[in-house]
């Protein structure tokens, strides 16, 4: 007979590696799959200095080995894998990966979201060093430094607000001349003396020296003009996506396909819980994520208890 896990954790970011610290501590037997880096998002991240209890300058990869080895301490199995379906039908769920099949009585869902990707050149070698997709972890980096930010949406105009406290002057570049931000966002941004428009405009390429981005190559739609433009720091803010495919009918999902939870990480699935950023909440950053899985670990303790 296969073994039975008490949980299962689905995703090693800081939602899962919480999840597993609190699980093992509390003498669950506790499997976490991953199929790639531990740490999730906060993995690609250059520096983290948010994160209460750090030492400053720490690199998000030291810090998700630290939170993985933290929970390895307390007995959560670790494994790489990559799950390619799931059923939580019964009372005994079982998770199917490209190496087998794992069983638990309860599951915590912490795959997490990934932000849209303009997809210029240079994108992805760069993030986290000149190319960020949070404002909140990155803009004191950016401090009296001119900035840009990707997008026309609110998140990206309100994005933008917030950098200006930081930045010396934040420029917003969009493909069109209208945008799909609130009007009363609209106003704010081009009332506010710090921030500048290039609209018709889109990014092709990313320009660097040393590994550090130095500006970017950018392209009039209407005129197909490309000109470099000189900044240190461009914030792409297009939106995210929840990586929940795998999940579509078997939890309650907004349209977003963010997973819903109650305050307790609770789907209306019983045994079924999910932390982090694939669910559906307004803030996303490594302290919130912890915070949920903690919550939800806890929860399958609970949950385990009334079972017996």
């Amino acid at each position: 007979m296969s073994h039975i896990y008490e949980t299962i954790i689905l995703g090693g970011g800081p939602a899962g590696l919480s999840a597993a610290l609190y699980a093992g501590r509390g003498k669950l037997d506790t499997l976490l799959i991953e199929k790639a880096t531990y740490g999730g998002q906060v993995a690609t991240t250059y520096e983290v200095d948010n994160y209460p209890g750090t030492d400053l300058g720490i690199t998000g990869p030291e810090l998700s080995d630290k939170m993985r080895k933290q929970a390895e301490h307390f007995n959560t199995k670790f494994i790489k894998e990559d799950i390619i379906s799931v059923d939580f039908s019964d009372k005994i769920k079982k998770i199917v990966t490209n190496k087998g099949e794992h069983l638990a009585k309860t599951v915590i869902i912490a795959t997490g979201a990934q932000p849209k990707m303009v997809g210029f050149k240079g994108e992805i070698e760069l993030r986290g060093r000149g190319v960020s997709y949070c404002a909140t972890c990155d803009a004191d980096f950016y401090t009296d430094l001119p900035i840009a930010v990707i997008g026309g949406g609110d998140s990206a105009l309100q994005e933008a607000l917030y950098l200006t406290k930081f930045a010396s002057k934040v420029t917003i570049i969009h493909r069109r001349q209208g945008f799909r931000a609130a009007q009363y966002l609209v106003d704010k941004t081009k009332a506010n003396p710090k921030i500048e428009f290039l609209l018709d405009t889109v990014v092709e390429e990313a320009m660097e020296e040393n590994g550090l981005l130095t500006g970017l190559k950018v392209k009039n739609v209407i005129t197909e003009e490309v000109s470099d433009f000189v900044t240190d720091g461009v914030f792409v803010f297009v939106g995210y996506e929840p990586i929940s495919e795998i999940f579509k009918g078997m939890v309650n999902m907004n349209a977003f396909g963010e997973i819903i939870t109650d305050v307790y990480m609770k789907t209306d699935v019983p045994g079924v819980f999910a932390a982090g950023d694939i669910r559906e909440t307004t803030i996303r950053q490594v302290i919130t994520a912890a915070a949920d899985g903690a919550v939800a670990a806890i929860s399958c303790e609970k949950y385990l208890e009334e079972m017996e």
